[in-house]
């Protein structure tokens, strides 16, 4: 109890943040240990890998609150430059966010036989770690869009708003780049991996885009009729509602398709960092990859597609993908310089008629 207050007065004293979901899951045997993990990600989604890592250690109990992807950046820059503890883990979708964390000084490097088996893409100096392959689809709504008129491309989404604009003016959702990390990084990827971005952003400002902090938002308005296409979801959310009975495709995009590997990193100051690091290997274990690809995310690197999303049969050797390496690469998306110009060049395109 005094932990989850202290983290209650963490959160709702820190300036500019608004406290997200606080949950605490109980000891399944007489507590001895409590595990602290801030994160991006539903709840929903991270259940199945704490849920296998409270079996494992019966007397371990659990915090787990839910953040904007900005708010905990901001809320973890600013512990760590006050040395004091918010959590024993941090997963944030903005792998750029956790890079600078560690280039700021702010993490804790750990190095064990779960880390060593990560992929050269997916960690930075033994300091952060991704444990996810999660591709960013293109979603549509089964009752409003004809089969003939599904992008299946960025450039088929383009023609589709040139050559239908008043039929999918208003009817198109995508992340306000703003205010959403995750939204961030990818329209900086695209914009690396495309010179069609350019078109794709004014196409945008012309069908009147609606922006969502955040997928979930995007799927919600897709189920509810308000939206007939969602640009740039995260796959695995977007296979959950699929699997659930919601009306929806699901399409890889086939010019590109880039993949996102949620970040976990250790904190340098943590409440119990023996635990932190526990948790962190139970990620980045087998098992834990195991229950990532087949009961949390549903995609995984090396695993066939999950059924119902348009796509190749796996990702061996597929130029499709195009994975988000965790580096000092993704240094140069969190310079100030460079995000006013990016979000001035976006926010002109977003008012054009």
């Amino acid at each position: 109890m005094i932990r989850l207050l202290a983290l209650l007065m963490v959160l709702l004293t820190a300036p500019s943040l608004r406290a997200e979901t606080l949950t605490r899951f109980s000891a399944l045997d007489r507590e001895t240990r409590v595990l602290t993990i801030r994160s991006t990600t539903d709840l929903d989604v991270m259940r199945p890998l704490i849920e296998a890592f409270r079996l494992a250690n019966p007397g371990v109990a659990v915090v787990y609150g839910e953040h904007l992807s900005n708010e905990l950046v901001l809320l973890a820059g600013e512990a760590c430059r006050n040395h004091r503890p918010i959590a024993d883990v941090l997963v944030t979708s903005s792998s750029d966010h956790a890079v600078k964390l560690v280039n700021d000084g702010c993490a804790r490097p750990h190095v064990s036989a779960e880390t060593r088996r990560t992929p050269a893409y997916a960690q930075w100096l033994d300091s952060v770690f991704g444990f996810t392959f999660e591709p960013a689809v293109i979603v549509w709504d089964q009752r409003a869009v004809p089969p003939e008129e599904v992008p299946r491309s960025h450039l088929d989404l383009v023609a589709l708003l040139r050559d239908k604009g008043e039929a999918y003016r208003g009817a198109v959702g995508t992340y306000d780049v703003a205010t959403s990390g995750i939204g961030y990084l990818f329209a900086v990827m695209d914009a690396r991996q495309s010179n069609l971005y350019g078109r794709l952003i004014e196409a945008f400002g012309r069908a009147a885009v609606r922006l969502e902090c955040c997928t979930s938002g995007i799927l919600d308005a897709i189920e509810r009729g308000e939206l007939k296409i969602g640009y740039n979801l995260l796959g695995s959310y977007a296979y959950r509602r699929l699997a659930a009975g919601a009306p929806i495709g699901i399409a890889l995009p086939r010019d590109y398709t880039l993949v996102l590997t949620r970040a976990a990193m250790l904190p340098r100051v943590g409440f119990d960092p023996g635990l932190g690091a526990a948790f962190l290997d139970h990620l980045l274990s087998e098992e834990g990859q195991r229950i990532v690809a087949e009961r949390a995310f549903h995609f995984a690197a090396g695993r066939p597609i999950p059924p119902g999303v348009e796509g190749p049969a796996s990702d061996d050797g597929a130029s499709l993908f195009r994975p988000i390496t965790i580096g000092p690469s993704l240094l140069a998306v969190q310079d100030a310089a460079k995000r006013r110009r990016f979000l001035s060049e976006w926010n002109a395109s977003m008012s054009r008629d």
